[in-house]
C-alpha cells in the first residue's frame, strides 16, 4: 500500500530516486504521471497514487505525454529512461563514454540499440548524449578555470577533451570567449595551506548542513590508513582507474559549499571524483523538505531541530562500504573499525601522501576475491564472515553486483540477500549509504529498536511508516539524538 501523504511529499520534491516507485493519477485531468513530471504539482486532494502504471490505467487514467510513464525505471529494459540517462551521466563522469563504441556498450547493457539510447536521453534530458557530454565537460572546465591555477592544457584533458584545439573551439563556441580570456578575468587566487601539487574546488549544497555531525559519523567508522577525520576535515586516499592520489574536504567559511583539496594526480578523473564526493556527503539532498516532514512526528521533532541539515553519509566506494558493513555485523562500531584497519593493512596497496595518516589504498574486490578463508580469518574475522566477504568480492569483481547510486535499490538489495551471510540489516544499510536510497530502513538495527523504546523489528518497521519517503534521514536522527545509546 502507498501512503498518500508520503507519496505527495515525494511528488513535490521531484526527487528522481522515487521515479518508478509510484505513479500519481490526477482526478481533475484524468492523467497519470511519474513523480518527476515537469508540470506544476497538482493539489493533494486531486491525487491518487498507484504502485504501477497498469494500476493507474485500470483506474481509467491516461498516461501523461510530458513525463511518459512508460519510460519510468523498473519497467521493460527499453523503458528505463531516467535510469539510462543517469547511468550515461555516470559513465560520462567516469570518462568511459568517449566514443560511439562506448555509447553502444551502454545501450547494450539495457538491451537497446544506439538509436534507442539517443532517443531516450533526448526525451529525458532534452539533449543528445553528445550534447550532454559536451555541456558537462564545459561546465567542469569553467569551474577549473575559475577556481584553480591548473594550466589550461591540463584543464582541457581533465574535462574530457582529447586535444587543446577541440577544447578551445568548443569553449569559444559555447561561451563566446576563449578559455584564456576567462582565466585572465577570473585569476585563481593562491590556495594557501595546500601542497604545491594540489588544487581546491568547491562543491555546493542546499543549506543547512550539519558538517560536525557528518564528521562525527565518518570519524567513528574511518578505515585506518585509507581515511582520516579530524575536527574540521575528512581526508582519504583515492584510486580511480589508473589514477591514485588523495583528497581533503573541509567546510567553506564563505559559502554553502565544501572545499575539496585534491592531488593533481587525480586531475584526469576529476568528474568521477566529484560525483563520488557529492554522493559521499549527500550534497543533493533537500533538507528543508525532509525536516518539514520529519518534524511532524513528535518523536523526531526535537532531534530535527537540534541537528538541522543532518545528512545521510554515502559511500565513496561501494565495495569498501560493503566490507565495512559486513565487518560490523553484530559487533560494536569500534570493534568493526579495528577489523577494518586490519583488513586494509593486509590487502590494501601502499601509497605515499603528504598526510602521514594516509598510507594505504582501499582493497579492491578483485584482490580480495583471490584470497582464502584462512587468510581473511587470520585477521580475527570469523570464518562465516570471511566466506561472506569472499562471496561479496567475487560478485563485485565479476560485475554481477554494482553498489553505486545508479543501481536500482530493490534489485540490488535482492542480489545482496542472495549472498551468504547478508541479511536485511546489511542490505538496508547499504541501500542507505552505497545506493543512496532515501527511504531505506534497517528495522532490525539494535540501536534503532532500543532508541525507539525496545521495539521488535516488525514494530519498528510499522513505526517507520510515518517517516516515509525519507526514512534514511529518520534513521540518522534516531542514531544521533534518541536514546544516546
Amino acid at each position: 500500500m502507498i501512503d498518500p501523504a508520503s507519496a505527495y511529499l515525494a511528488l513535490t520534491s521531484r526527487d528522481a530516486r522515487f521515479d518508478g516507485v509510484f505513479y500519481v493519477g490526477v482526478t481533475s485531468t484524468g492523467i497519470y504521471c511519474r513523480p518527476v513530471c515537469p508540470v506544476k504539482p497538482p493539489q493533494a486532494q486531486n491525487c491518487r497514487f498507484f504502485a504501477s502504471a497498469e494500476a493507474a490505467e485500470k483506474a481509467h487514467f491516461r498516461p501523461c505525454l510530458r513525463c511518459r510513464p512508460e519510460l519510468a525505471p523498473g519497467n521493460a529494459p527499453v523503458d528505463r529512461g531516467s535510469m539510462i540517462a543517469e547511468r550515461l551521466m555516470q559513465r560520462i563522469d567516469e570518462g568511459l563514454a568517449e566514443q560511439v563504441d562506448s555509447l553502444e556498450a551502454i545501450a547494450a547493457q539495457f538491451e537497446l540499440s544506439l538509436r534507442q539510447l539517443r532517443r531516450i536521453v533526448q526525451q529525458q534530458l532534452g539533449v543528445s548524449p553528445q550534447e550532454l557530454r559536451q555541456t558537462r565537460r564545459l561546465l567542469l572546465a569553467k569551474q577549473l578555470l575559475s577556481e584553480t591555477s591548473l594550466p589550461i592544457t591540463e584543464i582541457a584533458f581533465a574535462s574530457g577533451f582529447s586535444s587543446l584545439r577541440r577544447f578551445n573551439a568548443a569553449f569559444s563556441s559555447q561561451y563566446r570567449m576563449p578559455p584564456s580570456r576567462l582565466r585572465r578575468a577570473l585569476i585563481a587566487k593562491p590556495q594557501s595551506g595546500q601542497p604545491g601539487d594540489s588544487s581546491t574546488l568547491l562543491l555546493s549544497y542546499r543549506p543547512p548542513y550539519d558538517w560536525t555531525a557528518m564528521l562525527d559519523f565518518l570519524r567513528l567508522r574511518a578505515l585506518a590508513g585509507v581515511e582520516y577525520v579530524d575536527a574540521d576535515s575528512y581526508a582519504r586516499t583515492v584510486r580511480l582507474g589508473a589514477c591514485r592520489g588523495w583528497i581533503r574536504v573541509t567546510a567553506s567559511p564563505k559559502s554553502s559549499a565544501l572545499s575539496v583539496a585534491f592531488s593533481h594526480t587525480l586531475t584526469p578523473v576529476l568528474p568521477a571524483l566529484l560525483r563520488r564526493l557529492r554522493n559521499l556527503f549527500d550534497l543533493s539532498a533537500r533538507p528543508d523538505l525532509i525536516a518539514a516532514h520529519l518534524s511532524q512526528d513528535p518523536l523526531l521533532a526535537a532531534a530535527v531541530q537540534a541537528h538541522p541539515g543532518l545528512r545521510v553519509p554515502g559511500a565513496f566506494d561501494g565495495f569498501e562500504m560493503a566490507v565495512r558493513a559486513i565487518l560490523g555485523q553484530q559487533i560494536t562500531v569500534k570493534a568493526a573499525t579495528t577489523l577494518g584497519g586490519r583488513f586494509v593493512g593486509a590487502f590494501g596497496e601502499a601509497i605515499d601522501t603528504p598526510l602521514p595518516q594516509l598510507t594505504r589504498l582501499s582493497p579492491q574486490a578483485a584482490t580480495v576475491a583471490t584470497c582464502t578463508v584462512d587468510q581473511i580469518a587470520s585477521l580475527g574475522i570469523i570464518s562465516a564472515r570471511s566466506r561472506t566477504l569472499l562471496a561479496l568480492a567475487a560478485a563485485c569483481a565479476g560485475g554481477e553486483l554494482q553498489l553505486d547510486a545508479g543501481s536500482q535499490p530493490d534489485v540490488t538489495t535482492a542480489l545482496l540477500l542472495q549472498l551468504p551471510g547478508i541479511g536485511d540489516w546489511t542490505a538496508q544499510y547499504l541501500a542507505m549509504r552505497a545506493l543512496r536510497w532515501p527511504d531505506a530502513f534497517p528495522a532490525g538495527d539494535i540501536v534503532v529498536r532500543n532508541n525507539l523504546g525496545g521495539l521488535t523489528a516488525k514494530e519498528a518497521e510499522a513505526r517507520s511508516q510515518a517517516w516515509r519517503p525519507w526514512r534514511s534521514y529518520a534513521v540518522m536522527h534516531i542514531w544521533k539524538s534518541l536514546g544516546k545509546g
